[in-house]
């Protein structure tokens, strides 16, 4: 699936026509090839969808996945052997891990406010970046796959609440952060770490369950919705 098709093909004509430069229609070629690989329900699939449009970045999907084309075909573990999406391909360049192809796209592609080049800020971004992927997805994942997915190897009422529990903590961890900074997880401004976050945040208040008060997370979760990214990609009806 390609990503406002219509509207590309429009720009890149627009852009060559105006310069009449061999230089522009190879920096649009060389955006224009980014393809993300794995389905768009997929969390981690997400991120990377939101960042591109957050850098205003043109780039198509392909379907990989449960439903979809399999990740443990020869040509998918040919680029992931890990057999998981997404898998970013820029050209010739292929990376997989969400979080990494959020730090490449910001780096290759001039996305310092969403990534600072300074040391301390930058190290807060990847603090949080990096507590997302392990400590809080690690607390819902049993959970959620109780809940919402209605997994049959995910029935056990213990391990349920046990997630549940460690969840709330994590989350009630990230309410007191947004209360400190006012404003977004890494500080004052929108960063990559908001995109990993707010996706969780997304999908805390879309499972079934009892939502404990955290004034700070409500305040940063319609903060979010003030993005046009987050509502493709995030407040979008999928958990």
């Amino acid at each position: 699936m390609t990503h406002d098709s219509d509207p590309l093909r429009q720009y890149a004509v627009a852009t060559i026509a105006s310069s009449g430069g061999l230089a522009a229609l190879i920096s649009f070629s060389e955006t224009a090839m980014l393809t993300i690989l794995g389905k768009r329900s997929s969390i981690n699939v997400r991120k990377v969808m939101w960042a591109c449009d957050e850098l205003t970045l043109a780039w198509r999907q392909e379907d990989w996945g449960s439903g979809f084309r399999d990740t443990r075909s020869p040509e998918f573990l040919a680029l992931n052997p890990n057999a998981m999406v997404p898998v970013l391909r820029d050209g010739d360049f292929v990376l997989w891990e969400s979080n990494s192809i959020l730090r490449y796209l910001a780096n290759r592609y001039d996305g310092e406010v969403l990534y600072p080049r300074a040391a301390h800020a930058r190290a807060r971004v990847d603090q949080w970046l990096d507590w997302q992927a392990s400590d809080l997805n690690r607390s819902w994942s049993y959970a959620f796959m109780a809940l919402v997915r209605k997994s049959p190897q995910h029935t056990d009422p213990v391990q349920v609440q046990a997630s549940l529990d460690a969840w709330r903590g994590f989350m009630q961890v990230l309410d007191a952060r947004l209360e400190k900074t006012g404003a977004f997880v890494a500080g004052a401004g929108f960063s990559l770490a908001d995109i990993a976050v707010g996706l969780s945040v997304n999908r805390w208040f879309a499972t079934p369950m009892d939502h404990p008060r955290m004034p700070a997370v409500m305040d940063y979760f319609a903060r979010l919705k003030e993005r046009p990214g987050f509502l493709l990609h995030g407040s979008n009806g999928v958990p």
